[in-house]
């Protein structure tokens, strides 16, 4: 994950983030198809995070390389630790900032899923990306976009008005980056990217029971379970869970239905 902009200090748990983002692997295997990969590319994977995705594009490349990056240490760890340079050569890790990216003309493909809404201010991603991308590179990015999460957005509203809760929040204050197309075109041409697509895409984000549920919130809603107290934190977690549930509850079949937004991009490097 990138780093995020000035906010609560807070860590990723990248063991339980393995473990517990499915829906987020799901729309990276979409996203990988829409790539079209030739064997031999150099791709540049930004917000990695544990590495399985990395991994995944890796795999579709014998002769080509790809390069994760994030920006927390955990997650870059496990993603050593778990895919080894012995066991897939043309894999590699480096920890750094999305906004701060250490490339220039290194790349064939630039990759991106559910990262980037980590950080508000996109014009340093996008001068990078740029700068990252080999003359004729091509960048695929997709993100949450303007919208997104809504109501998981209602009900933590609803849920940090009660006294238990708004004690912790009350000089709290964190926006992810969910843009829409057009301003996100624009940002796209002044970096020295042409646009080929921009769009927002609707997703219906499913679990299939609480603990699943609950667990999505616990590991990606790092901002806020920050404020709360470590011995509150699994209160806090289900009372959330209970709040929601309450406005959307599952449907006949027991599933739970979170509506999702994504903000996805293609463009090419300018000649």
């Amino acid at each position: 994950m990138p780093s995020p902009d000035p906010s609560p200090s807070f860590t990723w748990n990248a063991a339980d983030y393995h473990k517990s983002s499915p829906a987020q692997a799901l729309w990276a295997q979409e996203l990988i198809q829409k790539l079209g990969l030739s064997g031999h590319s150099r791709v540049l994977d930004i917000g990695c995070g544990d590495g399985k995705i990395t991994q995944e594009i890796a795999r579709r490349l014998p002769e080509g390389n790809v390069t994760g990056v994030d920006s927390s240490p955990d997650m870059i760890r496990f993603a050593c630790d778990h895919f080894l340079p012995g066991e897939y050569r043309n894999l590699s890790f480096l920890q750094t900032d999305a906004r701060e990216l250490p490339f220039t003309e290194e790349f064939d493909v630039v990759f991106s899923n559910a990262a980037l809404h980590w950080i508000t201010d996109h014009k340093p991603v996008l001068a990078g990306i740029a700068r990252s991308l080999c003359p004729d590179g091509r960048m695929l990015i997709q993100m949450g976009g303007k919208g997104n999460a809504a109501q998981a957005f209602e009900a933590l509203d609803s849920l940090l008005k009660k006294p238990e809760w708004d004690q912790y929040f009350r000089s709290f204050s964190f926006t992810y980056g969910f843009f829409d197309p057009a301003e996100y075109r624009n940002w796209l041409t002044g970096a020295g990217l042409e646009p080929c697509r921009v769009e927002l895409i609707r997703k219906d984000m499913t679990y299939t029971s609480r603990e699943d549920f609950a667990a999505w919130f616990r590991t990606t809603w790092l901002p806020w379970l920050a404020q709360v107290p470590e011995h509150a934190r699994s209160g806090f977690i289900e009372a959330f869970v209970d709040e929601y549930l309450v406005m959307y509850p599952a449907d006949t079949g027991g599933t739970i239905h979170i509506g999702m937004v994504r903000l996805e991009a293609e463009a090419k490097k300018m000649l």
